[in-house]
């Protein structure tokens, strides 16, 4: 295999409200953490052992907008998307890194009854500029979906 691969899938919790950037030409980022649990039993002492794994989670522009609508603290939503390292220097001149996963496709788990935002199941992939289409009476239990341009890498396929 030539190519490389770089997804990934992640089933959580939000840590906290998605916190919303807008920029001066129109677009905007919203970024929230998302908490994912494994758990297993030791087999010496048959205590259960939960632990929890933290991912920051960036979606763009429409997308983020409708994860700021209906994501709420708590929540549980399906991530898909780029893991992504960021590197800056702190006020000290230290070199600083931040892993994030840039998202491609999300769908919202928690029921509509037990958050204010859409029904289990609603699924949306990111939009770039491109409005979200209204939802019609015979949509109404479908999913709703949203594309997003990839962004343009130097690789040839």
């Amino acid at each position: 295999m030539t190519g490389t691969l770089n997804k990934v899938m992640l089933i959580g919790h939000t840590g906290d409200d998605v916190k919303m950037h807008y920029f001066e030409g129109g677009g905007s980022i919203g970024r929230f953490p998302l908490a994912t649990n494994e758990s297993y039993t030791n087999r010496t002492t048959g205590e259960k052992v939960v632990n929890t794994e933290w991912h920051n989670v960036v979606v763009r522009n429409k997308a983020a907008e409708i994860c700021e609508k209906y994501l709420k603290k708590g929540d549980k939503v399906y991530i898909e998307g780029r893991i992504k390292t960021r590197k800056w220097q702190d006020d000290q001149g230290n070199e600083k890194y931040s892993t994030e996963i840039h998202c491609t496709e999300f769908t919202f788990l928690t029921p509509k009854n037990e958050s204010s935002g859409e029904p289990a199941g609603s699924s949306s992939q990111m939009s770039g500029s491109q409005p979200a289409k209204p939802k019609s009476d015979s949509f109404a239990n479908k999913n709703e979906s949203f594309s997003q341009p990839e962004e343009e890498d130097d690789l040839p396929f």
